[in-house]
């Protein structure tokens, strides 16, 4: 599906993120935050080949604390030394009516990197956040 152009451009606040299998309106899909990196060529000339060595690209995905321990036991394979397998990861970007798909970003082949909890506090009593970090083979956009 192509994305959806209009004259006045889309707010970033209705999303879903899908890791290939499940509901993606779950709740333990259910992020409040993606932070995409920059998509930069590995060398200013797009018709070199990639070089050796270039730090992997990341993507951020935050969530509050619910009890799922889904993205946990993701990443706790891969601390372990055990090939955790390898996913493709949706993100659509939907219109104001929460159903039309307005655009669609795949990452290809990815893997977690890293797992972070926010503090506790009991001064604040704010939301714990889960944050995955993701690196990725690829990114497409639909």
């Amino acid at each position: 599906m192509p994305a959806v152009t209009r004259d006045r451009p889309h707010t970033g606040a209705n999303f879903l993120v899908s890791f290939g299998g499940g509901d993606a309106r779950s709740a333990s899909a259910g992020f409040s935050e993606v932070i995409f990196p920059s998509f930069a060529l590995d060398s200013p000339d797009p018709a070199a080949p990639a070089v050796a060595g270039a730090p992997a690209q990341t993507l951020v995905l935050k969530r509050g604390v619910t009890g799922q321990l889904d993205l946990y036991a993701w990443w706790n394979k891969a601390r372990h030394g055990k090939a955790p397998q390898r996913r493709t990861v949706k993100i659509e970007l939907l219109a104001e009516d929460f159903e039309t798909v307005v655009m669609t970003w795949l990452f290809r082949n990815t893997r977690p990197v890293s797992l972070a909890y926010s503090p506790l506090n009991a001064l604040h009593g704010g939301i714990v956040i889960e944050t995955l970090e993701l690196a990725f083979d690829r990114m497409e956009m639909q």
